[in-house]
C-alpha cells in the first residue's frame, strides 16, 4: 500500500481558518442524487467543513482524517463522529453508507485500495463524490502574480500528487458510473489578510519553509497589497472540478 502522507498537520489551524467553503449548490446536487440520508462518510475531513454540511441532512456523519491535529480543529456537531483513520483502511462495517465524500483530498490516496474500501463500506447504489479546486481567479494582473508564485516560486515544492489537481481531476482514476452534473464554482470575498492566510495554508509553502527557513509568502505579500488598495475585501472566483459516481454491487 502507498505510504500515507500527513501534509496538513503543521498548519491545521491556518487550514481551518482560511480555506474556502464549498458552495451550497454542490451539496444540494449531492442530496438530489442520494437514495437515502442515513449515514455519510467524509474521508480526509480536515477541519470538518464538509462533514458539518452533511450533518444538516444525514442522520449520522462519520468523518475520518489521517491527522489528529486536523480533527482537533474540526467543527463539532452532535451527529458527527470523528476518528483518526486512513481512508484506505477503516473500521466501518460493510454496506454502511449512502454517501461518501472526499473534498480536495482524493489525489493523496492510494486509489485502488481506497476504491475497494469505499465499495466495501458503501450501500448498493450509494453516491461517491470527490472534488478539488483550481487557483482562484480575480483580475488578469492579480492572477498573473499568484500564478507566478504558484508555478515558478513554488514549482519544486509541490508534492507529485499535485499533478492531478493541475489536470483538474480529468485524468484521476475514478472507476464508477458517472452521471451528468452541473458545473460548480466557489465565490468568495476576501480581505488581504485572508488571502495571506490562505497562501500560508498551502503544503508547498510549508515545504519551502522547512527547506529554507523563510516564508515565501512574505516575498509575495508586497506585490499583492496593490490589489487591495482602498478596498476592504475583493471578490474572487474559484473553479471547482467534481467527480460524482454511483457505486453498484
Amino acid at each position: 500500500m502507498k505510504d500515507a502522507k500527513d501534509i496538513f498537520s503543521t498548519q491545521a489551524g491556518t487550514y481551518a481558518a482560511y480555506r474556502p467553503h464549498y458552495p451550497d449548490a454542490l451539496f444540494e446536487y449531492l442530496y438530489s442524487v442520494c437514495k437515502g440520508y442515513g449515514k455519510a462518510w467524509d474521508c480526509a475531513t480536515g477541519n470538518g467543513q464538509v462533514a458539518s454540511r452533511l450533518s444538516e441532512r444525514f442522520t449520522d456523519v462519520y468523518a475520518t482524517d489521517l491527522s489528529a491535529q486536523q480533527v482537533a480543529h474540526a467543527i463539532q456537531r452532535p451527529n458527527i463522529h470523528y476518528s483518526v483513520q486512513r481512508a484506505e483502511h477503516t473500521n466501518f462495517a460493510d454496506n454502511s453508507f449512502d454517501l461518501i465524500t472526499i473534498g480536495t483530498a482524493l489525489h493523496w490516496f492510494d486509489f485502488d485500495v481506497f476504491y475497494k474500501e469505499a465499495i466495501r463500506v458503501a450501500k448498493d447504489g450509494a453516491v461517491i463524490a470527490a472534488w478539488a479546486y483550481a487557483p482562484f481567479r480575480g483580475s488578469e494582473d492579480l492572477d498573473a502574480v499568484v500564478d507566478d508564485f504558484t508555478y515558478k516560486t513554488l514549482h519544486d515544492y509541490w508534492d507529485p500528487e499535485r499533478k492531478w489537481v493541475d489536470e483538474k481531476y480529468q485524468t484521476i482514476p475514478f472507476p464508477f458510473e458517472q452521471p451528468e452534473h452541473p458545473d460548480f464554482k466557489i465565490n468568495v470575498t476576501w480581505s488581504f489578510e485572508h488571502m495571506i492566510g490562505y497562501l500560508n495554508s498551502w503544503s508547498s509553502v510549508q515545504h519551502y519553509i522547512r527547506k529554507h527557513g523563510v516564508n515565501p509568502v512574505d516575498a509575495i505579500a508586497p506585490k499583492l497589497t496593490q490589489f487591495w488598495k482602498n478596498q476592504e475585501v475583493k471578490a474572487l472566483e474559484i473553479p471547482l472540478f467534481v467527480k460524482i459516481g454511483m457505486i453498484r454491487k
